[in-house]
């Protein structure tokens, strides 16, 4: 009886600890889910800012080709041609920081991409072993049923004699 009791007791502790496991567990997963919700947002607004830094980029190529054009057409007037110069220059230096960050932004969503692909890693590793909790506990609350009837049926018995 003795033995039973603690191998009860024993049985409680562990479908306890399997308990406090999946919640901990699942603490884990809520938490994760939130970064990579956080990380998905990052991607959009990193994706919105590439998107304007490519629309400078082309409002910049447009300025550009503008204005070498018409330094070629004024070629005649001299003072014409370097203060067209000297705009061909500003929007070049212009043209340069926009293809920078540019690149920037394509940089950092490829990183924001890299570490989305890798909390989704870290999701599906962790439901993983979700699943495998929730299998321990369930072999554990039957194992804990079928301690309880053959408590119960000793107990009848004992009660019988």
């Amino acid at each position: 009886m003795e033995r039973i009791k603690e191998r009860l007791a024993s049985l409680r502790q562990e479908a306890d600890n399997a308990i406090a496991r999946a919640e901990e567990a699942e603490a884990k997963v809520k938490k994760l889910e939130q970064q990579l919700l956080e990380k998905d947002q990052e991607i959009t607004s990193l994706s919105h800012k590439l998107s304007v830094a490519d629309e400078q980029l082309e409002k910049y190529e447009s300025k550009l080709t503008e204005t070498k054009a018409a330094a070629l057409d004024a070629e005649s007037s001299k003072t014409t041609t370097e203060g067209l110069q000297r705009k061909v220059q500003l929007l070049e230096e212009e043209l340069d920081a926009a293809e920078k960050h540019s690149k920037e932004v394509v940089e950092k969503l490829r990183q924001v991409d890299v570490k989305a692909e890798e909390f989704e890693r870290r999701v599906q590793r962790v439901e993983q072993e979700r699943d495998q909790w929730e299998k321990k506990y369930e072999e554990m609350q039957e194992k804990y049923k079928k301690s309880q009837s053959e408590l119960d049926e000793l107990v009848q018995n004992m009660e019988g004699l």
